[in-house]
C-alpha cells in the first residue's frame, strides 16, 4: 500500500481542491434562488403598495433593494466572485460589435480635403473592410501610389511622410482606446453585472451585456456622443444648508413656504454662519441619539455621511446606498427645495477605504457647465519633475483660452468638476487665473489614474464615429434553456460512454466510467479555481472531452488485453499496456491541445469557450486515464481482485 501512498495523495487532493473550488458555485445558486424569490415577493408588494409606479421606478427600488441584501450579507458576494461564471449564451443578455469609423476621423484631421482625398478615402475604406488592414495604411499607400505627398491634407510642408503616418496611426489608435474608456464609463454607471468590454482588431469593440435583451436598452447605453463638461462645485456654505432642508423633508418635518430653496438667492438667504457645527450636529450619530434613532430622524445623513469637520461638503456614500440616495433626491418633495439651478452628481467610480469598503463621493454642482470639451485640443499626462506627482495638462482652441481665462480668474480657490456623461472623475481646486488655453490637473493617485484621465479629456475633444455592425440578443429564458439542453447533453453523454465502457470492458469499463466523472469534476473545478467563463460552446467542449477521454482508456485496455492474450500475468499486461499506449495518446492530446490553444488565440467569443474548456478537458482527461484509472487497476491487482477487460 506504501507504493500507492503518494499517487492516492495526489488524486485526493485533486478532488478535495476541486469541491473546493466548485462550493461557492452551489452557494451561490442556492442565494441567486433565495434572493430571485425574495425580490419576486417584493415586486408583488410595490406593485399592490404603489400602483402609480412605473416598471422602471419599480425595478429601481428592487435594485436598490437586491444591493442592501448584498451589503447586509458580505459572504453572498463573496461566493458571486468565487463562482463559475455563466456567459452571454446562458445567462441571457446583448453582444454588440462597435466599429470606430477611422475614415470619418481621417477626413475630421485632414485639411482642405477635396474630391480626390474623398475618392481615395473611400477606395481605402473599401479595401479595409475586404483585408482588415489598417484604413490609415491603405491610404497612405494609396497616396504613394498616385504621387501625392501626404502633407498636402497632413500635417506641414515639411513633415515627412513616415512622420505624419505615425501621427495618423496615433490619432487612429487613440480613437478607439477613447471609445473603450467612454463605453466602459456608460456601462459602469448604467449597472450591468458583469460586462465584457474587448478590442477585436485594430478597430473593433466587442460588447457582452449580460441581463440587457432589449435592442433599445444596449442602443441607449452606446450610442451618442461622449458629454464632457466643466461645472462649478458649490461651496460648503451654500450646500450645508440644501442638505438640512433635504434632510428635514425626509424625516418628515413640515417647512413653510418661506424656507423652501426653488433658487439660489433664497438658499443663500438661509446659509447658516457656522457651517463645522451644522456638519457636525447632522454626521455624529452617537451621543443622545442611537444609531436606530439617528437613522429615523436623519435619514438623508445617515446615508450621506460628511466630515465631522466641516472643511468640504462632499458626501461619502457606501455602494449598496447609493441607489437608495439616488431615489430619496428624486422625490418631489425635495425637488422642491433643492434650487433649480444646481444638483447632486456622484464619482464616476468608486473609491475604496483603508478597510476594503466601497464608496460613492457625492458633489452639489451647477447645473449648467462653465464649458464643455469641445474646446479640448489636446491633453498629455505625465509626471511632474518637481514633485514627482502625475499630472494632466489640458490645451484648447483660441475660444475655449479665453473663456477658461475668464472662469477661473473668477473662480479662484473653488473647485471646477470635470464631468463626463455625468460622471465627476475630478474636482480640483483653481489656484489662478490660467490663460493660453493651458491648464493643469493634479490629485491623480498614480500615472495609470492620469493616463485614464487623459483619454476621457480626448474623448470630448476628438470624438471619433461608433456604428454598430452586429448585434446579437439572448433572452434569459433562452439562456435558461440553454443551460437545461447542456446539461442534459452532458449528462446523456456521459451516460451513453459510460454504458458503452461497461458493457464492452466490463471491469475495466467500470473503472473507466468512475474515472470519467473525476474528468468532468476537475474540468469545472479549474474554471472555478481560475473565474472562467462557461459559454453554451464551453459545454460543447466537455462534451468532447467525455468522447477523448474514454478514448485514452481504450486504448489502454486494448494493450493490456493483447498482453494479456500472450500469456502475461494480469499485473505485467497492466504495467506493459500502460507503458505500450503511452507514446500513442500522449502524442494525440497534445496535437489536439496545440489545436486549442490556436483556437484561443486567434478566435473570438464561442471559439474561445470552446477551445478553453476543450485544454482544460485534455489535462483532466490525461490526469484521471494515467493516474486515477492506473491507481485503481494496481490496487485491484495487489488485492488480487479478478480485472476482466472484455
Amino acid at each position: 500500500m506504501k507504493e500507492f501512498r503518494f499517487r492516492l495523495i495526489i488524486i485526493v487532493a485533486a478532488i478535495a481542491l476541486s469541491i473546493y473550488l466548485l462550493y461557492p458555485t452551489y452557494l451561490d445558486y442556492q442565494n441567486s434562488s433565495d434572493i430571485k424569490q425574495t425580490l419576486e415577493l417584493k415586486r408583488l408588494q410595490l406593485v399592490k403598495e404603489n400602483p402609480d409606479f412605473t416598471k422602471s421606478q419599480i425595478d429601481k427600488l428592487l435594485r436598490a433593494n437586491e444591493d442592501s441584501i448584498l451589503a447586509a450579507n458580505p459572504d453572498i458576494v463573496k461566493n458571486k466572485e468565487k463562482r463559475v461564471k455563466l456567459g452571454l449564451d446562458l445567462q441571457g443578455g446583448m453582444r454588440v460589435v462597435l466599429e470606430v469609423n477611422t475614415g470619418k476621423l481621417l477626413e475630421k484631421l485632414a485639411k482642405n480635403p477635396d474630391e480626390t482625398f474623398r475618392a481615395v478615402l473611400a477606395e481605402a475604406q473599401q479595401e479595409s473592410e475586404r483585408t482588415d488592414e489598417s484604413v490609415v495604411d491603405i491610404l497612405a499607400r494609396k497616396f504613394t501610389e498616385r504621387g501625392i505627398r501626404l502633407s498636402r491634407y497632413f500635417g506641414t510642408i515639411r513633415d515627412e511622410d513616415s512622420q505624419i503616418l505615425s501621427s495618423l496611426t496615433d490619432n487612429a489608435e487613440d480613437a478607439v482606446n477613447r471609445a473603450v474608456e467612454i463605453i466602459r464609463n456608460r456601462v459602469d454607471q448604467y449597472g450591468v453585472s458583469e460586462p465584457s468590454i474587448q478590442r477585436q482588431g485594430s478597430r473593433r469593440i466587442i460588447v457582452e451585456l449580460p441581463g440587457i435583451a432589449r435592442e433599445e436598452e444596449a442602443k441607449k447605453l452606446l450610442q451618442g456622443t461622449a458629454l464632457l463638461e466643466f461645472r462649478i462645485v458649490r461651496e460648503a456654505d451654500f450646500t450645508f444648508p440644501v442638505m438640512q432642508k433635504i434632510d428635514d423633508v425626509l424625516a418628515g418635518k413640515v417647512l413653510d413656504d418661506t424656507t423652501q430653496v426653488a433658487s439660489e438667492d433664497k438658499a443663500t438667504e438661509t446659509t447658516p454662519t457656522d457651517t463645522s457645527i451644522a456638519a457636525a450636529d447632522t454626521t455624529t450619530p452617537e451621543g443622545e441619539l442611537s444609531e436606530e434613532e439617528f437613522r429615523k430622524q436623519h435619514p438623508f445623513f445617515s446615508i450621506a455621511l460628511l466630515d465631522p469637520q466641516g472643511r468640504s461638503a462632499d458626501a461619502y456614500v457606501k455602494v449598496e446606498d447609493k441607489n437608495k440616495l439616488e431615489l430619496m433626491l428624486n422625490r418631489p418633495d425635495v425637488q422642491k427645495v433643492i434650487p433649480n439651478n444646481v444638483e447632486f452628481k456622484f464619482q464616476a467610480r468608486s473609491q475604496t477605504d483603508a478597510e476594503g469598503n466601497e464608496f460613492f463621493v457625492m458633489y452639489l454642482v451647477n447645473k449648467d457647465p462653465e464649458l464643455t470639451g469641445g474646446v479640448i485640443t489636446d491633453a498629455t499626462a505625465n509626471i511632474d519633475p518637481n514633485t514627482s506627482a502625475p499630472i494632466v495638462t489640458m490645451t484648447m482652441n483660441s475660444e475655449g483660452a479665453t473663456e477658461w481665462a475668464r472662469i477661473t480668474g473668477a473662480n479662484v480657490n473653488k473647485r471646477i468638476a470635470i464631468m463626463l456623461d455625468g460622471g465627476i472623475f475630478s474636482a480640483p481646486v483653481v489656484k489662478g487665473k490660467i490663460p493660453g488655453g493651458r491648464s493643469q490637473i493634479e490629485g491623480m493617485a498614480d500615472l495609470n489614474e492620469a493616463k485614464l484621465l487623459e483619454i476621457v479629456l480626448k474623448a470630448g475633444a476628438l470624438p471619433a464615429p461608433v456604428d454598430i455592425i452586429e448585434e446579437r440578443s439572448v433572452g434569459p429564458s433562452l439562456g435558461e434553456d440553454s443551460i437545461n439542453k447542456g446539461l442534459l447533453s452532458v449528462i446523456l453523454g456521459y451516460a451513453l460512454v459510460g454504458i458503452f465502457m461497461i458493457i464492452y470492458y466490463r471491469r475495466a469499463g467500470t473503472i473507466a466510467a468512475a474515472a470519467l466523472t473525476f474528468t468532468i469534476l476537475f474540468i469545472l473545478g479549474v474554471l472555478a479555481g481560475f473565474n472562467a467563463t462557461l459559454t453554451l460552446p464551453g459545454i460543447a467542449g466537455i462534451i468532447l472531452t467525455i468522447g477523448m477521454a474514454v478514448d485514452a482508456n481504450v486504448l489502454i485496455f486494448e494493450r493490456i488485453r493483447e498482453e494479456m492474450a500472450t500469456g502475461k500475468t494480469i499485473k505485467a499486461s497492466v504495467d506493459s499496456g500502460f507503458s505500450r499506449a503511452y507514446s500513442a495518446i500522449i502524442d494525440s492530446n497534445i496535437t489536439t491541445f496545440f489545436t486549442g490553444i490556436i483556437l484561443y488565440q486567434f478566435g473570438t467569443g464561442p471559439i474561445q469557450g470552446f477551445a478553453l474548456t476543450l485544454m482544460i478537458g485534455i489535462a483532466a482527461s490525461l490526469f484521471s486515464a494515467l493516474v486515477v484509472t492506473r491507481l485503481i487497476l494496481d490496487l485491484m491487482v495487489s488485492k488480487n481482485i479478478p480485472v476482466t477487460i472484455g
